[in-house]
């Protein structure tokens, strides 16, 4: 069981869905999950494919909400209004390229559409971002893969100085 003392937040990047146009099933789903796993999601906006705006949230959760988790969902594909990778790029400090690569190999299994995927993992200050493809389907089966060494992650990344050996 996750921790409380996690603080997280879905963010849905969607054209559609921040016009009202589209119900965003694959949020519901993404804080569904992490409440299921403890986690405190304090934060759930539905923002549009802008690179600005979705780099501005990230920001802002991050360094004025002090979240330690950040999900998104959308935007994570070769279409020209996926610009959620390249917004990460511009906010965070570092990559974590295994979980990214993880959610890609579990999802090859299922589709070779996931080798399309541009979604990436990073860490901005002490709060890890993970980013989700848009539908429903993909975003749990994405997030399912990584769950189990979230806990473990957001231990180091606020401070726990254990050895990791298991």
């Amino acid at each position: 069981m996750m921790e409380s003392r996690f603080r997280a937040g879905v963010l849905t990047i969607s054209d559609k869905g921040s016009k009202g146009l589209r119900r965003d099933d694959s949020g519901e789903v993404v804080a569904g999950m992490l409440l299921e796993q403890g986690f405190s999601v304090i934060k759930r906006e539905i923002i549009p494919d802008d690179r600005e705006q979705i780099s501005d949230t990230i920001v802002q959760w991050v360094d004025n909400e002090g979240l330690s988790l950040i999900v998104t969902s959308g935007g994570t594909g070769l279409s020209p209004t996926d610009v959620t990778p390249q917004a990460m790029e511009q906010v965070i400090d570092y990559q974590v390229p295994g979980m990214a690569e993880a959610m890609r190999a579990e999802s090859l299994k299922k589709t070779p559409h996931a080798m399309i995927s541009r979604a990436m993992v990073g860490v901005r200050k002490s709060c890890l971002i993970i980013n989700l493809p848009g539908s429903p389907k993909g975003a749990r089966e994405n997030l399912s893969v990584v769950l189990p060494a979230l806990n473990h992650a957001l231990s180091k990344l606020t401070g726990d100085m254990s050895d990791c050996a298991v």
